[in-house]
């Protein structure tokens, strides 16, 4: 029923007042525009396929209020979805001579075609160099079947080459040799003989860090001596002798189910479908739409309920300098760049949504003001977020938080290749969420990360549950505060089989306190990096840190109210002198496996170390079973140990 301070709209399906959302939406702003008499809309979306030519877009003049919001839900969810790009379903066999000759001899059989001018389509659009300190672009056309990314074509097909040696060598400020971009590198392997050209080839690899991964478009290669130049833009750091990296783009390393090619001058894809393709479960479709599936900018009070959005090139949802915003009950999946993303405003939510196989990041929320700090309140709670990050690969987390005031709560975040949530800024709680299998592709790095900002203070993680995250050469951390992160409250969080479950590095005034660590490598690593007389380290300390320190003006209110402890780096400064990792209090924490190490310029003495439960049986309720509780009778509770609510840590029934 109707109730009479609430218009209904019906779009799609029998019985509809329009066609698309868009017609729905002009239709509103034309009722707006003659009365200022409101009411509470509900456009309400029979289920089907809706293709946009264009993404949605809703501005101020779309706006609800408070009283009287304004609603696109779908009927029923999931099954409203909004299309940045067609299903295909015209393959056939290959008929031409000179490609089948190109293709492996396994795969001439399986490969399948389609002329995608046909269709039509004439924008495949381009590789470009993504990856760590790129910006953010448009994916290239890809091809998504049965709810998966496809591969590009690739050499090798799994794993890694590996680079012989760099052109040239350079000191890496660590102690080893990067050598230099624009010199090359070499690789022996005759592999790349038998492709026809090279183009069109493009590498990707973590060509001198196991966290900073790039795609780089080849420039030229001597077939004789293997010297392989890149063009321009140039990777950030070079390429080390043993980096991993591969070949993509290669129609004659189609060689596997699962994998395709783009023939740009031809207007013809190929693919080697891993099963039969169909409209219903195995649908095969590829990405078009450059912009947002969904764009909200400068409006306030609009719901947007229960579709899914796929195929785009770019973002799923934008939302940007936007205010009471709720995105829920939605599917964001097969999207070329972030899933959602907000920034500035204030006061909007993602909850209750599925996010998965983005090439950038999962959710994205940003606001509020760091120099005054005021909040932005912005809210991602109930969220599965999984398989991010598949494209750009290092520092897209499922979930990226800036600015000041954001809350993350009973998210559940998975399989990444680097981080489950990147964090900058201030005030930000972390609560109840639920992380496992990150970091699977990268070393160095956090399944929790922050860093590199004395002012980055008052943030807290609580009741979160990390487990088994990964890691590659130098591993990863759970909660990792890299160089020098301070101020950071870390209570009532499970580790299970994490390297290095927290790790602070460098950073003053953290505390670690209530937690649980079970079979950790170990529970807790600190060091003194701020200490360090390297010019790298005093280079950061000295000049990026003190720059952001000095740019908050941490000597006035709100930073001197606020934060007082920052107050104590100032005589350091003053008397130019190292920063030692004073003020970390770790206390009343339960520890089973490896407990504590404290290196690299730092000492026992510079910590408080307190009332902790090491390799002493806590009695959970059901260790095998991953069941952490205390049970009544733990002798944890002797040392003013507090119950952690695990059983409300991850995703709460949707209502």
């Amino acid at each position: 029923m109707q109730n009479k301070d609430t218009m209904e709209l019906r779009v799609g399906g029998i019985d509809s007042h329009f066609a698309s959302l868009e017609e729905a939406r002009d239709h509103l702003r034309a009722i707006h525009s003659q009365s200022s008499e409101r009411k509470a809309v509900r456009v309400i979306v029979a289920d089907g396929d809706y293709s946009l030519a264009l993404g949605l877009s809703l501005s101020e003049q779309d706006s609800g209020t408070a009283d009287f919001p304004i609603t696109y839900c779908a009927e029923f969810r999931g099954k409203a979805r909004l299309l940045g790009g067609p299903i295909l379903s015209d393959f056939s066999p290959i008929t031409d001579a000179e490609t089948i000759e190109r293709l492996p001899a396994e795969a001439r059989e399986h490969v399948l075609q389609i002329d995608l001018k046909r269709i039509p389509i004439d924008d495949f659009g381009h590789f470009s160099s993504r990856g760590f300190s790129r910006p953010i672009q448009p994916a290239h056309m890809e091809l998504f079947f049965a709810d998966q990314r496809m591969q590009v074509a690739r050499w090798p097909a799994k794993g890694w080459a590996q680079i012989d040696r760099p052109a040239a060598t350079n000191d890496d400020e660590h102690g080893g040799e990067l050598g230099g971009l624009e010199e090359g590198f070499y690789f022996s392997d005759t592999r790349p003989n038998s492709w026809r050209d090279l183009k069109e080839v493009w590498m990707h690899g973590y060509w001198g860090w196991d966290w900073a991964n790039s795609y780089e478009a080849i420039a030229s290669r001597d077939a004789n001596s293997g010297l392989i130049r890149t063009r321009p833009p140039h990777g950030l750091y070079g390429f080390r002798a043993g980096a991993r990296f591969y070949f993509l783009n290669i129609l004659e390393e189609l060689a596997c189910p699962g994998q395709y090619y783009v023939d740009r001058e031809r207007g013809m894809l190929y693919f080697w479908p891993p099963q039969e393709i169909d409209k219903g479960q195995n649908e095969a479709a590829v990405s078009l739409l450059q912009e947002p599936l969904l764009k909200i900018v400068g409006a306030h009070h609009i719901h947007f309920e229960g579709f899914t959005l796929e195929y785009g090139r770019g973002s799923g949802i934008e939302v940007s300098a936007s205010e009471n915003i709720v995105i829920s009950n939605c599917t964001v999946r097969n999207i070329g760049n972030h899933g959602i993303d907000v920034a500035d405003g204030q006061r909007c939510e993602v909850l209750h949504c599925e996010v998965y196989h983005c090439g950038d990041s999962g959710i994205s929320l940003a606001g509020g003001e760091r120099e005054t700090l005021t909040p932005g309140r912005h809210r991602a709670a109930d969220n599965h977020i999984h398989h991010i990050g598949e494209w750009s690969r290092s520092y897209q987390p499922g979930i990226r938080v800036q600015g000041v005031g954001q809350r993350l709560e009973h998210n559940h975040i998975h399989d990444g290749p680097h981080n489950g949530i990147l964090l900058s800024g201030n005030e930000h709680i972390i609560e109840y969420n639920h992380i496992h299998h990150v970091c699977q592709e990268s070393g160095d790095v956090g399944a929790f990360y922050m860093g590199r900002d004395w002012t980055e203070c008052g943030n807290v993680l609580r009741y979160n549950f990390f487990h088994h995250t990964q890691g590659v050469g130098m591993g990863s951390m759970a909660v990792y505060l890299d160089d020098c992160a301070s101020s950071t409250t870390i209570f009532g969080n499970i580790f299970y089989q994490c390297t290095r479950a927290v790790f602070i590095g460098g950073g003053r005034n953290n505390r670690v306190e209530n937690n649980i660590f079970i079979d950790c490598q170990p529970a807790l690593q600190i060091d003194g990096r701020g200490l360090d007389p390297k010019p790298v380290w005093r280079h950061m300390v000295d000049h990026t840190m003190k720059e952001r320190l000095d740019a908050m003006n941490y000597r006035e209110p709100p930073y001197k109210t606020r934060y007082p402890d920052l107050k104590q780096l100032a005589p350091y400064y003053a008397e130019e002198v190292a920063i030692p990792p004073e003020g970390n209090l770790v206390v009343r924490n339960i520890c089973c496996g490896p407990w504590i190490d404290i290196h690299w310029h730092a000492n026992r003495k510079m910590i408080a170390i307190q009332n902790n439960m090491i390799d002493e049986d806590p009695l959970f309720v059901d260790r095998e079973g991953m069941d952490f509780q205390l049970r009544v009778d733990s002798p944890a509770y002797e040392i003013g140990f507090k119950r952690i609510p695990v059983d409300k840590i991850g995703t709460r029934d949707n209502p």
